[in-house]
């Protein structure tokens, strides 16, 4: 099929061929929702990169699990459902990581007790845990293989049948995007001012 004749594709069709793995379809369902589907997330979120963070992660999770998704109404609002739960998801994130920023501050402050410290760093270690489950499945597995289970690269290469430099390259990428959800820079730099 020929990109034009995409363009003219239902949304039911699109969706069909691209439950098929017809990454055109995907493309063009891409492009059609892009649009609206930021400009959504951007309404709530108020924030241009979180709102394409979304959108990513949106597209990213739905070729990923093409195979497994059934449409109850149209393609339309299954993504603006997906899109909305994932605003909603960050909202909460960010709620939890306020709280969190917050308690160590008051903390830091108020010399507060080693057993709270304990409750905190456990807080912090479940924080780590949710977002290290929500990074793709092949990346979170090597990532967890090489920090959980302490497995060098060459190892956790030889196990998945990969390079090792495709290892580095995806627990380096974990990283970053550990980093940047944690925002662990922010922390810190809030500990420095305390301090």
């Amino acid at each position: 099929m020929q990109m034009s004749i995409y363009h003219k594709c239902s949304d039911y069709d699109l969706f069909e061929l691209f439950t098929k793995g017809d990454d055109r379809a995907f493309a063009e369902i891409y492009e059609r929702y892009k649009g609206p589907l930021f400009m959504h997330s951007y309404r709530i979120l108020e924030n241009e990169e979180e709102a394409k963070d979304v959108l990513q992660e949106l597209f990213t999770a739905l070729w990923s699990k093409r195979e497994q998704i059934h449409l109850q109404s149209s393609l339309s609002a299954y993504l603006y459902s997906a899109t909305r739960n994932r605003v909603l998801d960050l909202i909460a994130h960010r709620q939890v990581k306020q709280r969190y920023i917050d308690s160590l501050s008051d903390f830091i402050s108020s010399g507060t007790c080693i057993t709270e410290e304990h409750l905190r760093e456990k807080e912090l270690a479940s924080m780590i845990e949710k977002e290290v489950s929500l990074l793709p499945e092949r990346m979170r597995l090597i990532f967890e293989l090489s920090r959980n289970h302490d497995r060098s690269y060459k190892e956790i290469a030889e196990e998945l049948n990969i390079s090792d430099k495709t290892v580095k390259k995806q627990v380096s990428y974990a990283l970053k995007i550990l980093r940047e959800r944690l925002d662990l820079t922010l922390i810190i730099s809030l500990i420095m001012e305390i301090l």
